[in-house]
This record gives C-alpha cells, structure tokens and sequence, in this order.
C-alpha cells in the first residue's frame, strides 16, 4: 500500500499543531468569559485546562514515537485494544473534526461581516437564530476549495501557507503581550474575582470550556506519517504543542486584562481587540482582529488536512470503504480522502454557525472520549512496546479524570457546560447510531492484516497484546 510523501519538518509539524489549537472566538469572546467567570477564573482556570491536556500529552506523545503512521489515535487504539475500540476512536475524533470543519465555512464570513457590513446582505435563510448571507456562504466555500487545492499537489505547499500564518500569529501575540504588560498595571487585574464571586467555584468551572481551547493538538500524532523527523521528535512535538498554544492563551489573555481593568473588558463587545483600542492602541486592536482570522485560518488548514490522514488510516484497516485509503503515486497524498472531507465539510458548512454550533458542542464529547481511549491504550500496550515512566503514566490517568468530567459535565443537565435540550442530545444519538451502522456493514479482515496496513510493515508474532481479543472479534463477527 503506498504511503504518503514525508514532507514535514520539526517546525512545520509544530505550526500545524499549534496554529491548529489557536483558533478565532477567544481573541473577542474573552469579555463574556471574564464576565462570567472573572479574569482570574479564567486565566487559572486556563492554566489548569493546559495542565490536564499537558497530561494527556504525555500518552500521545509516547504512543506516537511507538507508532509514527497516519491517523494517530486510530492506529494507537487497533493496536492496544482491537478492531472495534479503533473504529469508536476514529469515528468520535472524525466527528470533533468535522464539526470545526463545517463550521469554518460559514465562521470566517461571519468573523469578517463584523468589521465589513457589507458582508451581512443578500440575506439566505436563518437556522437557530444565526442568519446566513450570501457573501459569508460564497467566502467559507472558496476558502474551503483553496484550501484543498493547497493539499491535492502536496501538504509541503500547505505546509508552508501554515508557517507563515503561524509566524504572524505568533508575532502578532508578541506584540499584544508586550504591549500590555509594559503599559498596563497589575491593578487592572486585581482583584481577579468579582466581590460575591467564589474564586474556586468559578476557576474549576472554566476548566472544562479551557480544555477545549487545546482541542486539536492530536492532529500533531495524526500527520505523524507527514513528518520527516525523527519518531522521538515527533512525540516531544505533540507536548510541546500544547506547551506553546496553552502559553500563548494564557499570556494574551492575562495581557488584555493587564492593559486595561478586567471590570471594564467584561462589559465590552469584543474582548481583546476592544480592550487595546480603549487603551489607545488601535493598531494593536487591529492586530488582535488579525490573530482572530488568522487562528481561525490556520485551524481550518490543520483540521482539513487532519480529517483526510483520519480517512486513511481508517480506509487501510478496513473500518471505512478501503479506497479511502488510496495514495497518489506521483504526489503521495490522500486525494480520495481529501475529496470525502471536503464533500462532508461542504455538506455540513452550509448550515451557518447557528446550527453547527451544535455539532461544536458535542464535539467536545469525541473529543473527551478520543482523550481517555489513547490513554487507555497507552496503558494496555506493554512497557516494551511504548517506555514509559510512573510519574507521565500517573499524569496520563490524570487527563483522562479530566476528559471524563468535561464529558460528565457536558452530558449532566444544569450544569453550566450541558448540551442544549433536545438538538444536542439527538446530534450525539444520530451521530453514535451511524457509526454503529457503519462498524456493522464495515467489511471484516483478518486483524493481523488491518494492523500490518496501519503499521506499514509486518510484526512479529507476540508484539502485539491485542492480537487475540482482537482475532476473537473478528471470529464473533463472522459467526454473526
């Protein structure tokens, strides 16, 4: 089977990680977070968001050194744990993916159509209280087939495009945080909390909305197959992913509430990018729109290109229609899968913000379930396979708490973080009763050959300690 074209270094997996984990709303959502939770809720609440992803990292980063191939979680899953623990992680982590997919379509014209009003005319239809206009629709559909004009010759041109945005995002930040801290004062931040507020209550409650900030940085393991680098720099690149991203959020975040009193931002439109211009900066609140289009650009890239290696890998085991799996001989990428993702995204995107936001909130349910499967896996395959050590094992287990309240939290009603009643919950219904449907019709290969086609290449016998739960599957299902 072919594999694609190695093509990404250390610093061009790393923009795709973390410019894929930046993304746009928290640059102008942050006034309603600090009104709801005060600034220091949010700033630590932040903190102990990238401390839990930082421990889930710890299990990616391991698993990916051991199994360098597209499709990162599925790959780690089929060879912990078997054949119907794969397609479940693959399935929930497509399903994070294309719910941020669909909603870029519509998203940038709508993050644009605040500043340019032009944008909001010739007016479609309205879904969930979002309208959609046509302009918007027109930018989200041209944006999505440039972008996957970028990957069908190659991600090395992509791969670049992602670099650059990622430079001046970083750049970008640089500035705010600079800025704000060198003219702002700490008396703008203390008291972090509201008089009546509890400052406990309210940093754990925006630990689960700050764990979502760091949705994303998966797709690091998920290009593995991508990079020309070394295994081992490979894993240290998903860590550092979240390293980066997490102090990237924390630093803008806390800047904006250092330039200007936290109270005030609260009440504000536009978070950042309003903050710095009441400060007298309107440059730099011009630089903080730009972060905005820029993350959410850079996200859209990395997740587009993610989806279509998450395809692959579940094409070459045989959990989705195996041509999926088919690789251009001359280009080494995906196109089939790059064609399927961009149908799905189109398909979906059309729907506005409105009625995606749905999919975005039971997104961060795949993406809590993808979190504890790799951990598990983790855990199940054997010291040998993947080194570890007690103290990254414990703090592995210790993301995975995490993931499992953000997912309790999520799924309990009245808890601040539930999904909305009843379009929510059927979204997740309808969404796990297709993947079932398809799990069911899925063609069944003998298991050694699915993880021979994820793996590239042959294993001795015994390497694998999923191998006989797995072969006994497949045995049940051919009985069935």
């Amino acid at each position: 089977m072919s594999e694609l074209r190695k093509s990404l270094g250390t610093l061009q997996l790393l923009a795709f990680g973390v410019a894929g984990v930046v993304g746009a709303s928290w640059i102008y959502t942050n006034s309603t977070f600090f009104a709801a939770y005060g600034a220091g809720g949010v700033i630590l609440g932040l903190c102990l968001g990238v401390a839990l992803a930082a421990c889930v990292a710890l299990a990616y980063a391991r698993l990916a050194q051991a199994f360098p191939r597209a499709g990162g979680e599925v790959v780690f899953s089929f060879a912990a744990l078997g054949r119907g623990p794969s397609f479940f992680t693959g399935w929930m982590l497509l399903g994070a993916y294309v719910s941020s997919l669909a909603f870029y379509v519509t998203a940038f014209g709508y993050l644009l159509g605040r500043f340019i009003p032009a944008l909001d005319t010739l007016q479609l239809y309205t879904i969930n209280g979002e309208t959609v206009y046509l302009p918007g629709l027109a930018i989200g559909v041209a944006l999505t087939f440039a972008f996957f004009a970028l990957n069908w010759f190659g991600i090395s041109v992509g791969a670049q495009v992602q670099i650059l945005m990622f430079a001046l995002i970083i750049l970008g930040g640089l500035a705010l945080i600079v800025t704000g801290f060198t003219v702002g004062s700490p008396e703008n931040f203390f008291p972090a909390f509201a008089p009546d507020a509890s400052p406990l209550l309210d940093t754990l409650r925006f630990v689960v909305p700050g764990m979502t900030f760091l949705a994303g940085f998966g797709l690091v393991a998920v290009l593995a197959e991508d990079a020309k680098i070394s295994p081992r720099k490979i894993g240290l690149t998903v860590v550092w992913t979240v390293i980066v991203a997490g102090s990237f959020y924390v630093l803008v975040l806390l800047a904006t509430a250092w330039v200007q009193p936290w109270e005030e931002v609260a009440a504000m439109k536009l978070g950042t990018v309003d903050a710095f211009r009441a400060a007298g900066f309107p440059a730099l609140s011009t630089v903080a729109y730009g972060i905005a289009v820029l993350g959410l650009l850079t996200s859209f890239l990395g997740l587009f290109v993610a989806s279509s290696r998450i395809l692959v890998a579940m094409g070459r085991a045989d959990l989705l229609p195996r041509r999926l799996a088919a690789v251009d001989e001359r280009t080494g990428t995906p196109r089939t899968a790059l064609v399927f993702t961009l149908v799905i995204t189109l398909g979906l995107g059309w729907l506005g913000p409105g009625a995606v936001t749905w999919f975005l909130d039971t997104g961060g349910i795949y993406l809590g379930v993808v979190w504890i499967m790799v951990v598990i896996a983790n855990l199940r395959l054997p010291a040998s396979r993947v080194p570890r050590s007690l103290p990254a094992t414990v703090l592995s287990v210790v993301g995975a708490v995490g993931a499992l309240a953000v997912i309790v939290l999520a799924l309990w009603p009245g808890t601040g973080s539930s999904l909305v009643w009843p379009s929510e919950y059927l979204i997740l219904l309808v969404w796990f009763v297709l993947g079932t449907i398809l799990y069911a019709v899925s063609r069944r290969t003998d298991p050694q050959t699915s993880l021979r086609a994820l793996l590239g290449h042959d294993l001795p016998d015994g390497e694998i300690p999923a191998r006989r739960a797995a072969t006994a599957e497949s045995n049940s299902g051919e009985t069935r």
